[in-house]
């Protein structure tokens, strides 16, 4: 099977499962995007080319973007960690949405302390959010010290000088971080 032929196959899939995860008939989403029953479903059975004008008219009636109907499945199935023995940090990016608008989701495990002192806090502009899995995280927020246990969450502006790390032992996160929090981060 040739790539397009690949891609091809994908887009009839995604269509055909994004309507029957909303419940649909093959009537209900032809009304919606304004085509046959009949062009539909040889379009789902790959009986019927798909043109740009229903492709995007299927998308827009789905709720689902040109790019996530068109776009193949990567290789990586696995998402390997990043060690940042320095920093007492192992991350694993869950998601990831370039861009200035952009938000990551990450996975942390911290193992070190949070740094003390002037020199040790970031500044940045965003804001950071994350919520604890296991463990304590000590979050320093300019001169307040705040404790985050398992089950509880904290989303703060990150133009307070800011630095955290894990308390009484390893701290498992899940974060969201803006573009800047991403770059700040995980990329440092």
């Amino acid at each position: 099977m040739t790539q397009d032929a690949e891609v091809d196959a994908l887009v009839r899939a995604r269509i055909r499962g994004l309507r029957i995860a909303k419940g649909w008939s093959l009537d209900e989403l032809a009304a919606r995007c304004y085509l046959s029953p009949s062009t539909l479903s040889r379009i789902e059975t790959g009986h019927r080319r798909i043109g740009l004008d229903q492709l995007t008219a299927i998308a827009r009636a789905l709720g689902a973007s040109l790019d996530s109907l068109v776009e193949t499945a990567g290789d990586e199935v696995m998402i390997t960690p990043h060690h940042h023995p320095e920093r007492g940090i192992t991350t694993w990016v869950l998601t990831h949405e370039p861009g200035r608008q952009g938000m990551t989701v990450a996975r942390m495990r911290v193992t070190k302390p949070a740094e003390r002192g002037p020199d040790a806090l970031r500044v940045h502009p965003g804001r950071d959010w994350f919520t604890v899995l296991s463990g304590t995280v000590e979050l320093i927020l300019g001169d307040r010290t705040i404790l985050v246990e398992a089950g509880q969450a904290a989303a703060f502006s990150t133009m307070v000088p800011h630095a955290f790390g894990a308390r009484g032992g390893p701290a498992e996160v899940i974060a969201i971080l803006d573009h800047d929090g991403e770059r700040v981060h995980l990329d440092t």
